[in-house]
């Protein structure tokens, strides 16, 4: 199935799920077919930011190719640019592992043999990531990770004050609770704070009550945020609690003298993933195959790690050995230090809930009940 069948059962149930309007697929520019199919140059669709010369120039000289991003912000913006694109617009996608089972669903994406990837090198818990198999078939493979939970202000909260989500409703934090404008990890948090684990696999009952508890915290928000809004709101102050995000943001932030840091609350956290994948109908699945693997090998995770602007945690054991090798400050800044606490303390101690889609009501439903709340 390709874009033109893709406009009949599976359309519906997915990207009408999705949220997906028409501007959003009128909006997206279609690439050129020469350009697609030009042998030295790999195609990409992905997270802003990850055609940095820091992560694909050595790969780029390897094999005498060039990396050729297109960005999108969010996962309903990626779908919509890969099922209104010509089959062989792009080689390699980068996606949300929550994202998987649509991408899957709509055959946009290539099986993948498990021998061609490190996947033995990976941590025993993301050896067999179950977001990326279906029927017991690779799709794709984690490159990222990280966890969202509470981000705050340390001049203005300790974190004994944040070490539960009901901070957010405390009178000192009225009007200075920030939110990341996207419904997933926003509402995530708030299913968590309510006791939901898993927290998106709720009956109606359990999501009325989510909805109940997220716009009880109207009159405490300080605003809703892009990305870069989030980053200029901690700096100056304006938000002071933000949920569901992550040490992706208050890291640099904090490496730059802002007093910001996140803390795993007592009712649990989220885990992000990102994941590489072979678009189906790409003419270059062995170039898309290298560049897997090139960003799975203990150089491209160090790379993906301590990317300056977007500081990432990475699945790789050898990737934590050749980091601590190498750059032992930034390994202990990252928690992937070999000896003492990491980051897989939390995962370990099962305070961490993967981030995924609506399991029992629709995402619009999901989506409505987050537009319901900034309109309040």
């Amino acid at each position: 199935m390709r874009t033109s069948d893709f406009a009949g059962d599976v359309s519906r149930r997915s990207f009408l799920k999705a949220g997906i309007a028409a501007g959003a697929l009128a909006a997206t520019s279609r690439w050129s077919t020469a350009q697609a199919e030009d042998p030295k140059v790999l195609n990409y669709l992905s997270w802003p930011g990850n055609a940095d010369p820091y992560l694909v120039e050595q790969f780029e000289k390897e094999n005498g190719v060039k990396i050729r991003i297109k960005e999108y912000v969010g996962g309903d913006q990626m779908l919509a640019v890969i099922n209104q694109s010509p089959p062989g617009s792009f080689d390699v996608v980068m996606a949300d592992a929550e994202y998987m089972h649509l991408l899957h669903e709509a055959d946009f994406i290539e099986e993948l043999d498990p021998a061609d990837y490190p996947l033995k090198d990976y941590w025993p818990e993301f050896q067999k990531f179950p977001l990326h198999w279906f029927d017991g078939k690779l799709y794709g493979v984690m490159t990222d990770f990280g966890y969202l939970g509470l981000s705050y202000n340390t001049k203005e909260f300790t974190p004994k004050e944040v070490a539960s989500y009901a901070a957010m409703w405390s009178d000192k934090a009225k009007g200075k609770v920030g939110f990341f404008d996207w419904y997933l990890p926003s509402m995530g948090s708030i299913s968590l704070s309510n006791g939901n684990r898993p927290p998106f696999d709720i009956d109606d009952a359990h999501f009325a009550a989510v909805k109940e508890k997220l716009f009880s915290l109207k009159p405490q928000a300080s605003g809703f945020y892009t990305i870069a809004d989030i980053f200029s709101s901690l700096t100056n102050g304006r938000a002071q609690l933000v949920p569901g995000i992550g040490e992706w943001i208050t890291l640099g932030l904090r490496m730059n003298g802002v007093p910001v840091d996140t803390i795993i609350p007592e009712e649990g956290g989220l885990q992000w993933t990102e994941s590489l994948s072979i678009v189906k109908g790409t003419p270059k699945r062995d170039l898309a195959r290298k560049f897997i693997q090139y960003t799975t090998s203990p150089e491209g995770q160090v790379k993906m790690a301590t990317k300056v602007d977007n500081k990432k945690s990475i699945p790789s054991i050898p990737g934590w050995k050749l980091l601590n090798e190498t750059t032992p400050k930034e390994a202990e800044i990252l928690r992937m230090t070999l000896t003492g606490p990491n980051v897989m303390d939390e995962y370990k101690a099962k305070k961490i809930q993967f981030r995924q889609l609506p399991k029992q009501q629709d995402i619009a439903d999901w989506n409505d009940a987050w537009s319901e709340f900034k309109s309040l």
